[in-house]
Parts: C-alpha cells; sequence; structure tokens
C-alpha cells in the first residue's frame, strides 16, 4: 500500500504576502496571515526583543519599550515601516505595561511572568491590551489571534495556556480598565 504525499503547489499558485513572502516559505501555511496579523505579530516581535534585552523592567520600561518601538517603526529586519496598527498596539501597550503585567500575573494561575516562555509573554501582553483597552478590537478576536500567533511562534502547550489565561482575563476585562 503506497502512501500518497501532497503535492507541492506550483510557484504560480502559492500567494505572496505583503513582504513578498509565500505561505509556505513563511513555514505556516495553515495560518491565515491578514494585515492586522502581520501587524500583532510585528508588535509581537518588537515585544519579544524588548522583553530579550531586559528593556521592560523597573519603572522604566515603558518608555524603553516607546524608544524601541519607535527605532524599529523604520528600522526593521525587513526594511518596511511598521504598520500603523503595529504603532498603535505597541504604544498603548507601553502606556498600560505594570497594569497589564500585573494582569497577567493575577490571572495566571500558578504563573509568575518570569517563568513563561518569552513569546507567550508577549502575545499574552499584545492580547491583554486589545481585550481590556483597546475598544476597537472584540475580546473572542484578540484570544483568536493570540492563540494564532502562539501556534505559529511558540510551543505546543502555548495556545491552550494562552486561550485560558486570556478567556478569564476578557471575562473580567469590565472591571480591570
Amino acid at each position: 500500500m503506497t502512501e500518497s504525499m501532497p503535492a507541492e503547489p506550483d510557484a504560480a499558485e502559492e500567494s505572496l504576502d505583503d513582504d513578498g513572502a509565500s505561505a509556505a516559505a513563511s513555514g505556516h501555511p495553515k495560518f491565515p496571515v491578514t494585515a492586522r496579523t502581520k501587524a500583532r505579530r510585528r508588535a509581537v516581535e518588537v515585544l519579544f526583543e524588548a522583553d530579550q534585552r531586559g528593556l521592560l523592567q523597573g519603572d522604566s520600561g515603558a518608555q524603553n519599550l516607546r524608544e524601541l518601538a519607535a527605532e524599529r517603526a523604520f528600522h526593521s529586519a525587513n526594511h518596511t515601516e511598521a504598520p500603523a496598527y503595529t504603532r498603535q498596539a505597541l504604544a498603548g501597550v507601553a502606556d498600560h505595561l505594570t497594569e497589564i503585567d500585573e494582569t497577567i500575573e493575577t490571572y495566571s494561575h500558578g504563573w509568575v511572568l518570569s517563568r513563561m516562555p518569552a513569546t507567550d509573554r508577549a502575545i499574552a501582553r499584545l492580547a491583554t491590551w486589545e481585550i481590556v483597552w483597546n475598544d476597537d478590537v472584540d475580546a473572542p478576536v484578540a484570544v483568536d489571534e493570540a492563540i494564532t500567533l502562539a501556534r505559529m511562534l511558540s510551543t505546543d502547550d502555548s495556545p491552550r495556556f494562552l486561550n485560558g489565561l486570556l478567556g478569564r482575563i476578557s471575562d473580567l476585562a469590565d472591571t480591570l480598565r
């Protein structure tokens, strides 16, 4: 008995994203990538970088994030300007960084922020801002986008963890503002 292998897509059939990379080339053909998803991913990348560089610690964390976001808005690895939503999201996270981190620690049930995978921290920070402080995004959309990013960027356990955490946060969003 032989197994049939999925056919490789023709170059002409592959769809390209805004950066000219195909879904297959990005390694994530299963995940629909909208312009807003790309903007969120870019925000997560900046949050991850800030976290890895230790810029989010202490009283200057929000200011450090603002400075890195401004720098990355025009000087990124792919030499493209950050989408407006990326800039808006990073500014929002910076404005509420302390509250966001406190919220995540409070509702993560047994996980301190420093023990979470750095990618999960970045995704959780962005999604928490969207759920609690961004009235333009419905909470279920923010949770779904966070899970999609976790599937693309993080561990196998991350989508389930973030779904539970962000579900608890979205249930209480009105009381957290």
